[in-house]
């Protein structure tokens, strides 16, 4: 009965494997990108990366949440870095500078987080993200990652025009995972991602094979290789805000497994899975990775495999943390072609916005309360269009908060659930009609 019993959790715990490589690889790849990162710290910050978020996810299953929920790089966060990146010109700042910032704002951010958990501040937490915030937050989520994924994957040439064949190859990748993901079956369709960073990234070294990504030559490792701590004040308020804000993932997602398990978890779950998600951020500053947060679209994988139980789990993430500690591994998937990891990420990131979708379903908006959802979405996407440097005569400290649509429409989001009674509009226009 065991030796029947193990091949499936083994395959199960394979599939595992693979799924929170397809979500974790692009992410250190497109932030040594960003940043003007050497191949050699390319290569520290994805062994890290693997290391840390198998561990990640060992530790949420064990003793966090307890569900099989893959802890991996903040969506939010990740934006957020590259947005702050593109940035820095109209901000007047070099790349470590702003990195320097970020490093200050993650820690203190992190600091938060783990108060958050051991004071048992979740209850408080939830009742500030509310439903519709949360949904704000999706869209407004969706359309920033979408934009850097569209914008990354079509490369421009020296002279700022649009190199045509490897846009092209991009867009090609990109039908390629779309109808691998609609039409594919079982494990076609949850793989679609993987197949195509595969299938990407060995056609761009076939046509393009002087054009090579990174070339990590040796090992290396540095403390803070985004930037050294430093007290630039509006990146440090803005990458804390933003840490505040990723909170929101976690109740998401354990919300979400409890309506797929049928289950009511305690408080105790939400805070030991902030106090883990602070500490991952915390360690994960020092090594320049994008802060942690449960996975929402683990949801759907779980629906689609139905490999609910915890070990396949827990052993996949054990598996994951291993190949972080084999040096060869970092070295070669730093070479990974950034329009590829781009063009796959931009099909992946469109079930997102059908998740913020899903998550208005059962409500009713009419004349009135449209501006619920209107307002900060549509001030968050019009922030998003505008170049920063027109805030460049704002004081320096506010400068990058007001420039990020995303963070401002959660925020004014925020500020519209506290302060209106939404449901005496509703069913005041509902009199009138």
């Amino acid at each position: 009965m065991k030796a029947l019993r193990a091949f499936p959790t083994g395959m199960a715990a394979i599939q595992w494997v693979f799924f929170i490589f397809a979500n974790t690889i692009v992410v250190p790849v497109s932030i040594g990108a960003a940043f003007d990162l050497s191949a050699e710290e390319v290569a520290m910050t994805l062994r890290s990366s693997l290391i840390f978020t198998g561990a990640a996810c060992v530790l949420q299953g064990l003793w966090g949440h307890r569900y099989p929920l893959m802890e991996g790089h903040s969506g939010l966060m990740w934006g957020l870095l590259l947005n702050l990146s593109a940035s820095a010109a109209a901000l007047g700042m070099d790349l470590q500078t702003i990195g320097g910032g970020i490093a200050t704002g993650m820690i203190a951010s992190a600091v938060f987080t783990v108060a958050a958990g051991l004071l048992g501040l979740s209850s408080l937490i939830q009742k500030v993200f509310t439903p519709m915030v949360m949904s704000v937050y999706l869209f407004l989520l969706s359309a920033q990652l979408i934009f850097i994924f569209f914008t990354g994957m079509l490369k421009l040439t020296p002279d700022g025009t649009l190199d045509v064949p490897v846009s092209l190859l991009s867009v090609g990748i990109v039908l390629l995972v779309t109808i691998l993901k609609v039409k594919g079956k079982g494990s076609v369709s949850n793989f679609s991602i993987l197949i195509g960073i595969i299938v990407g990234w060995i056609v761009y070294d076939l046509l393009f094979p002087a054009d090579t990504a990174l070339s990590a030559s040796g090992q290396s490792f540095s403390m803070f290789p985004l930037g050294t701590p430093n007290l630039e004040w509006g990146i440090i308020l803005t990458t804390f805000i933003a840490g505040v804000l990723n909170l929101s993932n976690t109740i998401a997602s354990i919300q979400a497994a409890a309506r797929l398990y049928n289950d009511k978890p305690e408080e105790t779950r939400y805070n030991r899975s902030f106090t883990l998600t602070g500490l991952y951020t915390a360690a994960g500053s020092f090594l320049g990775l994008v802060p942690y947060a449960p996975f929402t679209s683990t949801i759907g994988f779980l629906e689609s495999t139905r490999i609910l139980d915890r070990v396949p789990f827990l052993i996949g993430g054990g598996l994951f943390s291993l190949l972080g500690l084999i040096p060869v591994v970092g070295s070669f998937f730093a070479t990974m072609p950034i329009t590829i990891g781009n063009a796959v990420l931009f099909v992946a990131y469109l079930q997102l916005f059908g998740t913020a979708l899903q998550s208005l379903q059962g409500t009713i908006f009419n004349s009135n309360t449209i501006f619920r959802i209107a307002m900060p979405v549509l001030t968050g996407i019009s922030l998003m269009a505008v170049d920063p440097v027109i805030f460049s005569q704002l004081p320096v400290y506010v400068q990058p908060l007001f420039s990020n649509g995303l963070i401002m429409g959660v925020l004014l989001s925020v500020a519209l659930e506290l302060s209106v009674n939404w449901e005496r509009y509703a069913a005041s226009n509902a009199y009138e009609k």
